[in-house]
This record gives structure tokens, C-alpha cells and sequence, in this order.
């Protein structure tokens, strides 16, 4: 198998493994929020973002770089070195897993009082443990990828998922029959965590030891390197990977600010019990849907990272102009229409997954800054490909300083579609710094002249799907409300997609000569519409 392919079958393993943990996380939300009231929601929900934001400050960007320094040794026939790396890195997710663990279990009711939901200590500390395996998985994960070998690393994650979901709705299940305390119920669900990490640490334990018998019958192991000392290991994993680690945490960081903050924010203004509802509702219901528009748009703009880091390695100039170009406007238009759609089909989709459509403004809001989101995460992409994390970090941590400011101020004239307000802007912030720096690397377009025509595609389609939804939600009065809901969904998301595809066609905002250079799926989609495009737009190309 080709470098090509390899990488291509890598980068559809990793995308089809988050698509399938960003559902299953979905799947997970719904039945919960059913069984929790209000402070079951919050407590869940904080205990997750708590959990998530110690897991990316504690494993996000070593994995890549040990991945990194793997495969650098292999290439240069020194395996022994990249075992001896291999080993400090398990060495330390180790310790780091008992420090934050421990520390974590310690810390939660300080914290839990703090944020304003005293009842989320339990779920804090019965999600704790799961963080004493999840930094080696990670380092396994890591050097599993500088092998080359994605199937593992994919299959954790699905195994992780399936492990975590399923005994966290059984486990809140069980509790709610037996009649407890919808605190003691967020934390049997939040335990579900550490059985997902156990599944995730078996799967990747298995690959490895195959790995190591693979590499004994081959002879690898004959080899023996230079011995490194530990201190200079770390010393380049970390000079590599803090930069990453900081750039990679903003969304975590900010779901980290919202549940630490919205309670005493707001407490003052609505009163402590609706505060809390409010945090419930953001954690469960607007973050799990918000979450959903990512992930393709990142997954088909993260595979051309490679090839712009080898342009750039070349200095050749045009070249990077048209993948950055060809990056950014994958990720914008193809992220849009699903943003689009899930914004005016809000009412509807809250509706149909969860048990009221309560709520239903502060999703299509926060669902709305995702495309802020999905800019910030591929211009953050780019630029580490070229070896700029450090200046990239710098970019993020301005975005959280205005998250926390915009958060503070915007939350007393707005209330909580403020603080909704702050993430989109610190996404902003950090999108316009990474697009000023690559400018002044290579000057690009994302759209050009055809931001016009991208514009108009994105009312006509947002006003039609917004009309489609409320005539779906009026049948309510004649259907069930589920199956009102779910056929407003249904027309709603057909037509939006439709509609915004056939505008940017016939505006020439995606055009034939350029459709060569799109990943296949997009190209076998998009190719029968090309016939739309007015033949004069056709002869300019």
C-alpha cells in the first residue's frame, strides 16, 4: 500500500471513529435527559466538561507527538529509540493518571460549591477514575499511530464509546428505579466514563501486545540504540507538544467556563434553580447537538493538513495558496448547510430527541457559532502543519481572554444567550488571528467574489427550511408531536441541503474546474449538479 493510501484509509478510520463517538455521545444525551430533572442535567453535564477539560490539558498534542518522534525512528531503522520514547511516555500517562485522578476526587466539592451546583460532587468524583487510565491510552494511541496502525486507534475509540454510553444509561436506569436522588443517578452515569476508559485500554493493550510479538518475530528487537536519558525524552516531547496541547483545548476550555460560570453569573439575575436549569440545558442538550457540524467539515478539510505541510516544507508558494484556499472553503461549505439546518429546525429536533423542546433559542444559537468553530479548528490545523502551534497558542489563549470577558459582560444585559454569544466571539477572535498569520505567509481568497453568491445561497435555503419547520411543527396539532417534529426535521434538512447546493451551483460559487481537487464523495455528489451551472459560468472556467 502507497504512503497515499495509507494516510487516506488512516484518515477515513479516524473520521468514521469520531462520527461514530460524536453519535453515540448524542444517543447518550437524549435517554438521560429524559431521566434527569434539572439538577441531574447540570451535574452530569459538569462533571463531563470538568472531566473532558483535565483529559485535553492532560493528553491533547503528546499523542501527535509521539507519533511524531515514532515513526521518525522507525524511518531511520532505529527502533529501540522509539521503544525507549515509547516507554517514558507510558511512564508518564501513569503518573499523570494518578496525579489528576486523585487530585480531581479531592478537589470536587470545592469546585462543585464554587460553580454553583453543589450536587455535581459525586458525579465529579465518580468520573474521576477514569482518568487514571484515558493519558496511558492516550500515549498508546499515539505511538500505535506512529506505527501506522489506525485500525486500533479507531476501534478503541468505538469501543470506548459503545462501553461508556450503554453502561452509563443502564447504570442511571438502575439507579432511577431504585428510586435515589437524581445526584447519586448523574453519578452512576458519569461512572459509565471509566468503564468506557477500561474497553478503550483493553482494545489498545491487545494491539499492542500483538505489535510486540510482530516485532520479535521480525527482529526488531535485535537492535539495541543509543540509551536516551529520560529527562531529554521529555524535554522533546514537551517542547513539541505544549503548544499543540494549548491549541487543541479551546472548546473544552470554553464548555469548562460555561459550567463554572453560568450558575454564578446568573443566580443573581433568575434565581439559583433556573440557573442551574439553564447550565442542564446547555451541557445536555445545546452542546451535544452544537457538536454535530464539526465533524465532517473537519474530517475532509484535516486530510489535505499533510500535503500543505509538504508544500510548505517546499517552499512552493502556489501551491500552498490553493490547498489553504481548498481547506478553508471545504470547511465552510460544507459545514454550513448542516449548521443551517439544524438552527431553523431548532424547535423541531430539541423536540423530537429530548423530552421538551425547552430551550430550543440557546441551541439554535450556540448550533450557529459553529461555524466560527469549524473555521478556528481547520485554520488552527493549517497552521500546525507549518510549525506554527506556538504562535497558534498564543492566538487561543486571546480567544479565551475575550470568552471570559465578553462572558462576564455580555451575561448582564443578555443573560445566558450572552455567554452563548462569548463562545462564537472568542471563535472569531481566533479565526481572524490564524487568517491574518497565514496571510502574511502566502496571500490566499477563501471565496473571493464569491462570497456574494455563498450569501444568497445561505438565506434562500435558511429561509425555506425555516418556513418547512414551522409548517411541521403546525401539524402537531393533527400528529403526535414526535412525529410532527420528525417530519419537520426531514423536510427541513432535505431542503435545506438541497436548496443551498443548487444556489451555489448556479451562482458559480462551486465550480466544475475546481471540483477535481474535492475529496470523491463530494465530487459524486456534486458532479450531476454541475449541469445547473449557467453556460457561461462553464466557459469561464
Amino acid at each position: 500500500m502507497s504512503k497515499k493510501d495509507s494516510f487516506v484509509k488512516g484518515t477515513i478510520i479516524l473520521a468514521a471513529a469520531a462520527l461514530v463517538a460524536r453519535v453515540l455521545g448524542i444517543f447518550q444525551r437524549v435517554p438521560l435527559e429524559h431521566l434527569f430533572n434539572d439538577v441531574g442535567d447540570a451535574a452530569f453535564s459538569q462533571a463531563n466538561n470538568v472531566y473532558l477539560m483535565l483529559l485535553t490539558l492532560a493528553t491533547a498534542g503528546i499523542p501527535s507527538t509521539l507519533s511524531k518522534m515514532v515513526s521518525e525512528r522507525y524511518a531511520l531503522n532505529r527502533p529501540d529509540e522509539a521503544r525507549q520514547i515509547y516507554r517514558a511516555a507510558l511512564i508518564f500517562g501513569a503518573v499523570v493518571g494518578v496525579i489528576i485522578s486523585v487530585l480531581l476526587y479531592i478537589t470536587a466539592p470545592l469546585f462543585a460549591k464554587h460553580a454553583g451546583v453543589p450536587e455535581s460532587t459525586l458525579a465529579i468524583r465518580a468520573i474521576a477514575p477514569a482518568l487514571l487510565l484515558f493519558p496511558s491510552i492516550a500515549m498508546m494511541r499515539g505511538y500505535s499511530q506512529g506505527r501506522n496502525n489506525m485500525m486500533a486507534n479507531g476501534m478503541s475509540q468505538i469501543v470506548e464509546q459503545i462501553a461508556r454510553v450503554l453502561t452509563a444509561i443502564l447504570l442511571a436506569f438502575v439507579l432511577f428505579h431504585q428510586g435515589y436522588s437524581n445526584s447519586v443517578m448523574a453519578a452512576g452515569a458519569s461512572f459509565g466514563s471509566v468503564f468506557g476508559s477500561i474497553g478503550a485500554f483493553a482494545i489498545m493493550l491487545y494491539a499492542a501486545i500483538r505489535l510486540h510479538r510482530e516485532d520479535k518475530a521480525s527482529g526488531l528487537y535485535a537492535a539495541q540504540g543509543e540509551r536516551l536519558p529520560l529527562l531529554r525524552i521529555y524535554k522533546d516531547i514537551f517542547s513539541l507538544s505544549i503548544p499543540i496541547i494549548l491549541s487543541s483545548m479551546t472548546i473544552q476550555a470554553v464548555y469548562f467556563i460555561d459550567s463554572s460560570l453560568i450558575v454564578p453569573l446568573l443566580s443573581g439575575q433568575v434565581g439559583n434553580a433556573e440557573a442551574t436549569r439553564l447550565l442542564g440545558i446547555l451541557g445536555q442538550k445545546a452542546q451535544s447537538i452544537a457538536g454535530i457540524p464539526p465533524v465532517l467539515a473537519i474530517a475532509l478539510s484535516t486530510s489535505l493538513i499533510p500535503v500543505i505541510s509538504a508544500a510548505y516544507a517546499r517552499r512552493d508558494e502556489e501551491h500552498l495558496k490553493r490547498q489553504i484556499t481548498l481547506a478553508m472553503r471545504i470547511a465552510i461549505l460544507t459545514g454550513t448547510p448542516i449548521v443551517l439546518s439544524l438552527v431553523v429546525a431548532a424547535f423541531s429536533v430539541n423536540g423530537l430527541l429530548f423530552s421538551t423542546p425547552s430551550g430550543s433559542g440557546m441551541i439554535a444559537l450556540l448550533t450557529l457559532g459553529t461555524i466560527f468553530q469549524i473555521t478556528m479548528t481547520t485554520s488552527n490545523s493549517i497552521l500546525l502543519g507549518m510549525g506554527k502551534s506556538r504562535i497558534s497558542m498564543f492566538y487561543v489563549l486571546a480567544g479565551i481572554v475575550v470568552k471570559l470577558g465578553a462572558s462576564v459582560l455580555l451575561s448582564r444585559f443578555m443573560g445566558i444567550y450572552g455567554i452563548i454569544i462569548a463562545t462564537a466571539l472568542c471563535f472569531i477572535v481566533i479565526t481572524a488571528l490564524n487568517l491574518r498569520l497565514l496571510r502574511t505567509i502566502v496571500p490566499f481568497q477563501i471565496m473571493g467574489k464569491r462570497w456574494g453568491g455563498y450569501l444568497i445561497a445561505v438565506l434562500v435555503s435558511a429561509a425555506v427550511g425555516y418556513g418547512l419547520n414551522e409548517a411541521g411543527i403546525h401539524l402537531a396539532g393533527l400528529l403526535p408531536d414526535r412525529v410532527a417534529y420528525l417530519i419537520a426535521c426531514l423536510l427541513t434538512g432535505a431542503s435545506v441541503v438541497a436548496l443551498y447546493l443548487v444556489v451555489l451551483i448556479i451562482f458559480g460559487v462551486l465550480s466544475a474546474a475546481e471540483l477535481s481537487s474535492y475529496p470523491r464523495p463530494v465530487r459524486k455528489l456534486l458532479n450531476p449538479l454541475m449541469k445547473l451551472q449557467p453556460a457561461r459560468m462553464r466557459e469561464k472556467e
